[in-house]
């Protein structure tokens, strides 16, 4: 596979990838504060994460790997959501807050902190600019997963790619604008 050049990282960065974060991030947040506060400990599964167990990693997943390609380094324990930070709102809350500052930080990388190969754990050296994906991929994958909980909590699923059942009900039941 050829590398793409510090320009055309950049170009891809600043021209796909940061407007397809910055839109999946509202789906995120969206999913995030849908969950029901009383059912924050249903797993469809005992071998399955609770729903608070799928907030905060996708609330702090997110958010390290936008700030590790911003920092030019996955540093394990530096993104953590503060303790007394525990209602799926307040997760979101602080989901949407971090990712703002972290997507902030990541729109002035250069071109050549963009093409820096990061080592992620050990198992994966890539371009920066892949975790950016890689990250994106990720977040996807487990609010898919959250989302599938949703109706058996009691909660309603928001739209995520387009309307859901539940979003298209509380547009009929909403009051016409006079």
């Amino acid at each position: 596979m050829r590398e793409m050049t510090a320009e055309q990282a950049h170009l891809f960065v600043q021209n796909v990838i940061l407007g397809t974060l910055k839109n999946e991030s509202r789906t995120t947040t969206a999913v995030l504060a849908a969950v029901p506060n009383a059912n924050v400990q249903y797993r469809p599964d005992p071998f399955a994460k609770s729903a608070n167990e799928l907030i905060r990693h996708i609330a702090s997943a997110d958010n390290w790997f936008l700030k590790s390609v911003a920092d030019g380094v996955f540093a394990p324990g530096s993104v953590k959501i503060p303790e007394d930070v525990v209602a799926p709102e307040a997760i979101a809350d602080w989901y949407g807050n971090e990712y703002a500052k972290n997507f902030e930080a990541v729109t002035r990388l250069s071109g050549e902190e963009l093409i820096k190969v990061l080592d992620f754990r050990g198992m994966v050296q890539r371009p920066a600019y892949a975790f950016l994906q890689f990250g994106l991929v990720h977040t996807i994958h487990h609010r898919g997963q959250l989302s599938t909980y949703l109706r058996p909590m009691g909660g309603k699923v928001p739209a995520i790619y387009g309307e859901s059942y539940d979003s298209a009900e509380a547009k009929k039941a909403a009051p016409v604008p006079a």
